[in-house]
């Protein structure tokens, strides 16, 4: 499905909106922009002085700083926004870029509701500019490996994944154990699980879910101790999707089975069960390398070539859908149906 979106002139001129914070992401995203012919940082805005003073030292003098994003966005040498703040903030702030004529790159998760979700779309197509979330995570060496193992027919057609996350301690007190801010428990790895999921089912379509939250021991903060989401898809396939801060026990990250074989996690490769000529064969299958630099080629490919854009806003709707699902079904006991289940569009690197 093509994109809209106009091209733009190189060098597409990057503003990091928020740069210290959450594993120093703002010098993480400056890092692969710089590598990039026909891209640049040139602006970051932040409201801590400090910040600034580093994203100075590490980006070089010639960057315009700012506290302020309506002044940023009023006179700063800005095309593109790449809002690297607290959940909650992440809908309004990209709503003022987008209705400034700026393109827009969200850090994951993309907002903390539907709603909002299409409301950046809608400004998105409105102001006829590029919205997408950084789910680089598609990158991962794991998830290559079973997306080509599942593509490749390796085990049949897949009826059943679990994937899981978890250990026994608190979130910690910081913005990303508040509910109000984050979103709640899901918000974090469980976008990353989402996309990845939606993506290896491929055309199926999701019919509901059904969601079990629990908060239980970790009173230091408000975000939830366990999630779970079980997903029903149309042709009667289901996964199972857990984050927990509440597991003495483990259980493999990826775990799925299709009607030919499965492909178990075990940490670096999966043990691959299935067949050759009718007879029982296993095999362990190493991670695929990483490809983390091809995002913001991917990027600058769509913004400057008009190449298809790689994440499109719409996919990344569907997690934040499956997230707010899941717990309104915990909190009405019963499976809800997932709004915006907009026809699957395949990624590839």
């Amino acid at each position: 499905m093509a994109t809209s979106t106009p091209k733009a002139k190189a060098p597409v001129r990057c503003a990091m909106i928020g740069y210290g914070g959450a594993f120093n992401m703002g010098a993480h995203h400056s890092g692969y922009i710089n590598d990039i012919y026909g891209m640049e940082v040139t602006a970051v805005c932040d409201v801590d002085e400090a910040r600034l003073a580093m994203a100075k030292e590490q980006q070089g003098d010639h960057i315009k700083t700012y506290t302020d994003v309506d002044e940023m966005l009023k006179d700063g040498p800005v095309d593109l926004c790449v809002v690297i703040l607290p959940h909650n903030l992440h809908a309004p702030i990209a709503l003022k870029c987008l209705n400034a004529g700026k393109h827009v790159i969200l850090e994951k998760p993309m907002c903390l509701n539907v709603a909002e979700a299409t409301s950046m779309i809608e400004a998105a197509k409105e102001s006829n500019t590029m919205l997408t979330v950084y789910h680089n995570r598609r990158h991962d060496g794991d998830f290559r490996t079973i997306n080509s193992i599942v593509k490749d027919g390796l085990i049949g057609d897949v009826h059943h994944i679990e994937m899981f996350s978890g250990g026994y301690s608190g979130h910690g007190s910081w913005w990303r154990g508040s509910k109000e801010v984050s979103g709640g428990a899901f918000f974090d790895w469980g976008a990353h699980f989402l996309d990845w999921l939606m993506q290896v089912m491929g055309e199926r379509k999701m019919v509901n879910v059904t969601g079990f939250f629990r908060k239980e021991i970790w009173d230091d903060n408000t975000n939830e101790d366990h999630v779970q989401a079980i997903i029903r898809f149309d042709d009667g396939a289901m996964a199972d999707v857990t984050m927990s801060h509440m597991a003495r026990a483990g259980k493999p990250k990826w775990f799925v089975l299709g009607t030919k074989g499965a492909a178990v996690d075990q940490g670096g490769s999966f043990k691959l069960s299935s067949e050759i000529g009718g007879y029982p064969a296993d095999a362990i299958i190493n991670y695929k390398d990483g490809t983390h630099d091809l995002y913001y080629q991917q990027i600058a490919a769509h913004l400057l070539k008009g190449e298809e854009l790689s994440v499109k806003p719409e996919q990344a709707r569907r997690t934040i859908a499956i997230m707010e699902m899941a717990e309104k079904s915990s909190k009405s006991g019963q499976a809800e149906p997932v709004p915006y289940e907009d026809s699957w569009i395949p990624w590839s690197e």
